[in-house]
């Protein structure tokens, strides 16, 4: 039987939905609290659903039992420094414990999922390859540097026996979004966006991350890293696709990095003054403003794959959200 970790989020209930679709037995760990996403109420019968909290060591050890595959998909995301805590917990100790378990129960195989943040830095014109490295803590915020640290417990077990991949995805888009997540990029260009800034990404389809980590779990390849991108992105041209496909008018001004960072020291002098305004972090400013490209030669390579087209899976993330 497969174990899926973080089975109610975004690209961890596709996973779980394509698994089923194999005719695959999944054993879904969630927590007592969560909402059952709707891409898998059809299948909820042939769940094995496993009320967990992932740091708890006792709760998962029953979890693991019968368990011959894991995938580790459960996460905190945000890119947002007062966050630090929580994400230090939940993707460093909870990584930590399921590759404890990993070792303890003679796991097959462990799949992953970390993230292009805990991948290396590059100068501007250059594309990330799975050989850039983490380069320094000082150049990254508290989301990256869980990622890199997550994936640090993973290598450990690695060197102790443990069969495992790594995936970085990039963005996360696609359909069943929501609006949590990259889900808030979408539900802020809908509320109206007139601004943009000079930085980009990497985009991919959930379909696509969560297909490519079964082919990787059935695939011999182990004790590797794999970055899961469709396409790169600059921002303004992400912001004017979704706004087309929300038949909205485009964010036609550029936002200056100086004028951001004006913004940023004003709003944080205000809430000083108790006075409510949106909180926006020195780690999302950066991102705001920085280009990083990413290569996915290696995975195209391996598995001869083709991406979705991130124009489609813009499409397939806007058709989801109308209705909110």
């Amino acid at each position: 039987m497969i174990l899926i970790t973080g089975a109610t989020g975004f690209l961890g209930a596709q996973l779980t939905k394509q698994l089923l679709a194999k005719s695959i037995k999944v054993r879904c760990i969630k927590r007592a609290s969560s909402v059952i996403p709707e891409v898998l109420k059809p299948y909820e019968s042939q769940i094995e659903w496993f009320d967990a909290d992932i740091l708890d060591v006792s709760d998962l050890i029953d979890a693991f039992e019968g368990i011959t595959h894991v995938y580790h998909c459960a996460a905190y995301v945000s890119l947002n420094n007062y966050n630090e805590k929580e994400m230090m917990a939940i993707n460093v100790d909870g990584t930590a414990n399921v590759v404890n378990l990993c070792l303890s129960f003679g796991i097959t195989k462990l799949v992953y999922v970390s993230s292009i943040a805990a991948l290396g830095q590059v100068k501007p014109g250059e594309t990330i390859t799975e050989n850039n490295y983490w380069d320094a803590y000082d150049k990254n915020g508290a989301y990256a540097i869980s990622k890199y640290r997550a994936e640090m417990e993973v290598w450990r077990g690695v060197e102790e026996g443990l069969k495992a991949v790594i995936v970085n995805p990039s963005v996360i888009i696609g359909a069943g979004i929501g609006k949590q997540g990259s889900g808030k990029i979408f539900e802020t260009v809908k509320k109206g966006l007139n601004y943009y800034t000079s930085g980009g990404t990497g985009l991919v389809d959930v379909e696509d991350v969560a297909c490519l980590m079964i082919k990787l779990m059935e695939h011999e390849v182990i004790n590797e890293r794999f970055i899961i991108n469709a396409e790169n992105y600059s921002f303004k041209r992400l912001f004017t696709e979704i706004a087309v496909a929300l038949n909205l008018k485009a964010p036609e001004k550029e936002l200056k990095e100086w004028q951001a960072r004006l913004f940023w020291r004003l709003a944080s002098f205000l809430r000083l003054l108790k006075i409510k305004i949106p909180v926006v972090s020195k780690d999302l400013l950066k991102a705001a403003f920085q280009t990083q490209e990413y290569s996915n030669h290696k995975v195209s390579s391996l598995l001869s794959y083709h991406f979705t087209p991130v124009n489609m899976s813009i499409t397939k993330s806007v058709n989801g959200i109308k209705s909110f």
